[in-house]
């Protein structure tokens, strides 16, 4: 039975650790480890709970997939450099300890699948992070993102493998999922937009789990290529929003499952501190690949420094490895004790992460390639700009440019959506709003008026204080869907438009025109 006692832990300790600046994930984790010193179990209900969590994540994350992103030469190549140079890094380091401590037990075949544990970076942490900031859309969490859905893959080859156990035949016959896309979409527009919608999307993720499972694949990667082949579809992207709270909710029982686990024996205790603190080192390394790979030195340190930590799916791999003898069950635990210790740490590192980059903003730069200074947007003469071209942004854009023409401009990440931009020819470019790099692009004193029709009001706060620090005196306006984030914003000088307040202004004058011309 699942005890109250834990749900109560939890929320207390998120609580705490959100009145701290810290994520709220980091108080899961502590109250895990609070519980686990309370002798409460937590039962197979809350293992269940985290599991149906990280399948949600996966299938999520397929559903805002780009498959041409990971063929990027700063995605792939990232990550295979960066695998094979931690597997090395941290393969010597373990050997050093079994030979200084023999009572460790590590061997050479237990310290390869510990350093190979210890080379993949938490999707789950990142993507949490991630969405507490409002950075979900920028360039540094998609790179992270698809470097750690990389990862991902790279692990479930492990599994795979370290199972002995292939797909069955009729696993192909999962390729008639393609072909069937078009009738998902079908069925997801008759459920409509309510719980039976969310049903639907409940049902496609972990069925389909269950699918791949059953014909010999990991199920967690079946709900990823679920996602995936839905992809870039407009019921996709209300599907992902739908499922966005059970998929937080499910993960508070991942992250209360780590600390449930236990502490490990004796000596194992410091040195699953030691590599814990030694997650520090990741984004020394992610960096300079990154940035030899042609990414902008600022996306390169966000998604470094976001990196730097240890991956539940390292948890997997230990367990797996258990199982079948490789190494031994007591390294779950003193994993798990490495995963809270780097998560901890990497908040930390995170939360300073935009000043870090301010204060080391001229030697971070001359990381710079070539290439990536020939990328940078020409943004002169525009008087306008509207972020964000959704269909918000686009209506406001036409609006204005009616008026301003080619000082006008809008900025967006997606390129997809710039390519039919410029087919329709508005004058757009790729940057992301919340580079300081960019703003030293334009020329704020000319710049009259900026548009915020970005994803979220994190991200809409962000961009708004980056240009007032930057001296930027012209007009800011927003828009808003909650009298909340009205009030905050207008408390830094910017005219928020609310959407859901003012619809219906908006849709009276729609009617009184069209009497009037009746």
């Amino acid at each position: 039975m699942f005890d109250p006692i834990i749900i109560l832990a939890a929320l207390l300790c998120g609580m705490v650790s959100r009145a701290m600046g810290l994520p709220a994930l980091i108080g899961y984790l502590g109250a895990g480890f609070v519980v686990h010193e309370m002798n409460v179990s937590g039962g197979e209900l809350l293992h269940q709970l985290a599991e149906v969590g990280i399948t949600l994540l996966l299938f999520t994350i397929g559903l805002k997939l780009q498959p041409r992103q990971l063929l990027k030469a700063n995605v792939w190549g990232t990550t295979v450099l960066q695998i094979l140079l931690m597997q090395g890094a941290f393969l010597a380091l373990l050997m050093l300890a079994g030979w200084l401590f023999p009572s460790l037990g590590l061997g050479f075949g237990t310290a390869m699948v510990l350093a190979f544990a210890l080379t993949f970076s938490s999707t789950v942490f990142v993507i949490q992070l991630m969405q507490e900031r409002g950075e979900m859309a920028s360039r540094h969490a998609n790179l992270a993102i698809n470097i750690l859905i990389l990862q991902d893959l790279a692990a479930v080859l492990f599994l795979v493998f370290s199972s002995s156990k292939l797909p069955e035949a009729g696993a192909l016959l999962l390729l008639l999922l393609i072909p069937a896309r078009p009738l998902i979409f079908r069925l997801l527009t008759h459920c409509g937009h309510g719980e039976l919608f969310t049903l639907f999307g409940l049902v496609l993720a972990i069925g389909g789990a269950a699918l791949f499972e059953s014909m010999g694949i990991k199920g967690d990667l079946g709900a990823l290529l679920i996602g995936a082949a839905l992809a870039g579809h407009q019921k996709s992207k209300e599907l992902s929003r739908n499922l966005l709270h059970f998929k937080d909710l499910f993960l508070v029982g991942f992250f209360l499952s780590i600390g449930m686990d236990g502490w490990p024996q004796g000596e194992i205790i410091a040195l699953s501190v030691a590599l814990g603190l030694l997650a520090v080192l990741k984004p020394l390394l992610f960096f300079p690949v990154m940035t030899r790979l042609h990414t902008p030195p600022r996306t390169a340190l966000l998604s470094a420094l976001a990196l730097g930590n240890y991956s539940e799916f390292g948890l997997i791999v230990i367990a797996v490895a258990a199982s079948t003898g490789w190494v031994d069950s007591q390294w779950t635990s003193a994993l798990s004790l490495t995963i809270a210790v780097s998560f901890l740490l990497s908040s930390l590192m995170n939360k300073q992460s935009h000043a870090l980059y301010q204060r080391w903003h001229d030697t971070i730069r001359s990381f710079e390639t070539r290439r990536v200074r020939e990328l940078q947007p020409d943004t002169r003469g525009a008087r306008v700009m509207v972020l964000g071209m959704g269909n918000i942004g686009t209506g406001a854009y036409d609006a204005i440019a009616e008026h301003h023409g080619a000082e006008v401009m809008g900025i967006d990440d997606n390129d997809k959506k710039l390519a039919v931009h410029r087919t329709e020819h508005r004058r757009v470019a790729a940057a992301d709003a919340s580079d300081p790099d960019f703003w030293h692009s334009v020329d704020l004193e000319k710049l009259e008026l900026v548009m915020l029709a970005l994803t979220n009001h994190q991200e809409n706060l962000l961009v708004c204080k980056l240009l007032k620090g930057m001296g930027y005196q012209g007009r800011i306006a927003a828009v808003v869907r909650f009298r909340e984030e009205t009030e905050e914003l207008e408390r830094m000088g910017v005219s928020a438009f609310n959407l859901y307040a003012q619809a219906g202004a908006g849709f009276a004058a729609h009617v009184e025109e069209g009497l009037g011309a009746r």
